[in-house]
């Protein structure tokens, strides 16, 4: 048996995992008009540093690159790959210390990395599948450090919790604040 090529890998799998997740895929065309793209996994994605295999586009913005590699590859490394293409699009309002796309992904088909590069204490790891636009969307618009913040604030001293019982959720405040999975 021959070795699965990338096109065969993301045309049997990775295809099929985007679509089950709530995207529709087309190639990306020179002259397209991103405002009208909502939901949308645009093909060969062209950026100042080479064609991202996949962008994903809502609402007219890109919000994530995908690195797609063939079946034998193992994805994790290959993030880099993603980090490079987020580096390199153009025309995005967004900046986060160069990643000019909040999230990227790489994918061998069977497994998938994801980073969210808004803040440099976010490591990447796996997951299952694919966010979804509204996900996608609801991660973009969640205010992590306003939401540890209010965690840290919160009183630990209800009379029915017992002194190790507040030192352990206190212990688990700080974990999640330091984004410790």
């Amino acid at each position: 048996m021959s070795e699965e090529s990338e096109r065969h890998t993301r045309k049997t799998r990775i295809d099929p995992l985007l679509k089950a997740a709530g995207w529709s895929i087309t190639p990306f065309r020179v002259g397209m008009n991103l405002s009208g793209f909502n939901k949308y996994a645009l093909e060969e994605y062209p950026t100042a540093n080479g064609p991202a295999d996949y962008a994903l586009c809502v609402d007219g913005k890109i919000l994530a690159v995908i690195e797609a590699k063939k079946l034998s590859l193992g994805p994790q490394n290959v993030l880099t790959q993603a980090e490079r293409y987020a580096t390199g699009i153009t025309g995005s309002r967004f900046n986060f210390s160069g990643f000019r796309v909040p999230f990227l992904y790489s994918t061998n088909g069977e497994i998938i990395w994801y980073h969210d590069v808004r803040n440099p204490l976010n490591r990447s790891r796996q997951i299952a599948k694919f966010h979804t636009p509204d996900a996608l969307i609801e991660r973009l618009r969640e205010n992590f450090e306003a939401a540890c913040q209010s965690l840290l604030d919160w009183d630990n001293c209800h009379p029915m919790i017992r002194p190790y019982q507040a030192e352990a959720n206190a212990a688990i405040e700080r974990s999640i604040s330091d984004r410790k999975r």
